[in-house]
């Protein structure tokens, strides 16, 4: 590569490299006679962007050129977390992530290496199946993240994979037989066997936690002969690890018999617990049955469900204002003072046509009744309005929504014969649909945070 282009390259001088090209209009073309590295590379690995986009502008090609290290401009924006280059990287071509440099490593192994979270997201979304690649010793993206210690590199990827279901990855095995689970046993990380055999995070039986490797230790074994840890211990014993004692020259037979007597003795144990929890188990089996599944539920058919419920709640509530408990009086009756003593000698309040029996008789329990009523119609509201976000003819149907409601009000309003009562829930319907979806996304925030998170922001 000619000097002054290299230089170019180095400072990131756009206007260095037009002059350079209206001087020797052929100067990037000659470019891959002088060597394997291209100004692109240059400019990805100082992170000068208006240069890198000059250059995808004037010759994409080089874009897929492997240097002498055997890195393509990509491989070095993702090692260096420079998302904003790796985006113009992306738009030149997806397969881009797919092309494999030094030890069959994509671009997707190296940001997993330095814990790039934002490039491994944008690389994921172009690629999706970038995830499944395997380096020249066997390793995956999961592999590389415990080795490295990228805690949150691994739960990124564990979160794609579960999205797209390809858990068949987390049993992979490296060039040494081992697992990543064999991985994050030897190295004490807590963290990341709690995560993998935590069942609201993987479902049970996914991991193979007897899996040998080549030297054939199942990860329990690792745990005692590399590491040793008590907790770590218990998580893989509680879901069903099992080890191997005596291993010697006959090491495959002894891990054979040590297997048989753990299953049978863990059958012997399921068949005494099954006869006392039959009925809990299997209701629990039936509650698993009809349980929301991410992975296999369509969010268009959870969207149209929660439509139908919302649509549901909404009717009955507002089927609520025109029939309140109790119904509402026929007639109207005015005494003389606040009120009389009627002819069967109880105490006769004055009624209007039209406004509830219930408020007449009960204001406190009228109130409740408002209040608790109109929560449930408000919320129903907004989740149908939520689920409806980007749908044709948006207006006309929030006009509709806000006619609804101002029905609503005036109807709840003109029934209320407490003109206490009345004026609370004018303020309280007023302001409650105006902070809803605020209160909402708040509590949604706080209260479901996933277990594992909690756990570790508290370590």
């Amino acid at each position: 590569m000619e000097r002054r282009l290299r230089e170019a390259a180095q400072k990131g001088d756009v206007h260095h490299l037009q002059s350079l090209i209206k001087e020797d209009p052929l100067i990037l073309r000659a470019v891959p006679l002088a060597g394997t590295e291209t100004p692109l590379h240059i400019a990805c690995l100082s992170g000068h962007l208006d240069f890198a986009k000059e250059i995808i502008n004037l010759r994409p090609e080089f874009a897929r050129e492997l240097n002498q290290d055997g890195f393509t401009p990509l491989h070095i924006a993702s090692a260096n977390g420079d998302i904003e280059i790796v985006k113009q990287l992306l738009n030149v071509d997806h397969n881009l992530c797919l092309l494999m440099g030094t030890g069959r490593r994509i671009p997707l192994h190296y940001a997993v290496i330095k814990g790039r979270k934002n490039v491994m997201k944008e690389i994921l979304v172009a690629s999706p199946d970038s995830a499944e690649e395997v380096t020249v010793r066997g390793e995956t993206c999961l592999h590389l993240a415990v080795k490295n210690h990228q805690f949150e590199a691994f739960k990124l990827l564990l979160e794609n994979l579960k999205e797209f279901n390809k858990y068949d990855v987390l049993n992979k095995k490296d060039i040494q037989g081992n697992t990543v689970l064999h991985l994050a046993v030897s190295t004490k990380q807590y963290e990341v066997v709690d995560l993998l055999l935590d069942e609201n995070v993987v479902f049970n039986g996914t991991i193979e936690v007897n899996s040998l490797n080549k030297r054939g230790l199942t990860p329990l074994e690792v745990l005692f002969k590399e590491s040793g840890d008590s907790d770590i211990e218990e998580i893989l014993r509680a879901s069903g690890a099992v080890s191997v004692e005596n291993l010697q020259s006959s090491q495959g037979e002894a891990l054979h018999q040590s297997w048989v007597v753990s299953v049978q003795e863990s059958s012997n144990e399921q068949s005494s617990r099954e006869q006392t929890s039959r009925c809990q188990s299997r209701s629990k089996k039936l509650q698993d049955f009809f349980k929301y599944n991410k992975t296999k539920d369509p969010p268009g058919k959870v969207r149209d469900t929660l439509l139908v419920i919302a649509i549901l709640i909404a009717t009955a509530t507002y089927q609520a204002v025109l029939s309140p408990p109790g119904g509402v009086w026929q007639d109207s009756y005015w005494p003389e003072g606040d009120n009389s003593t009627g002819n069967d000698g109880k105490m006769s309040l004055r009624r209007i046509a039209g406004q509830s029996v219930m408020g007449t008789n009960n204001p406190i329990t009228y109130g409740l009744f408002l209040v608790f009523n109109s929560i449930g119609f408000f919320v129903s509201l907004h989740t149908i309005n939520f689920l409806t976000k980007g749908f044709p003819l948006q207006l006309e149907l929030q006009v509709s929504l806000v006619a609804l409601i101002a029905t609503y009000d005036t109807v709840m309003s003109a029934m209320t014969p407490n003109r206490g009562i009345s004026l609370l829930f004018s303020i309280f319907s007023s302001v409650f649909p105006v902070f809803l979806p605020c209160i909402t996304k708040l509590v949604r925030n706080y209260c479901k945070k996933p277990r594992f998170l909690s756990r570790i922001t508290n370590c």
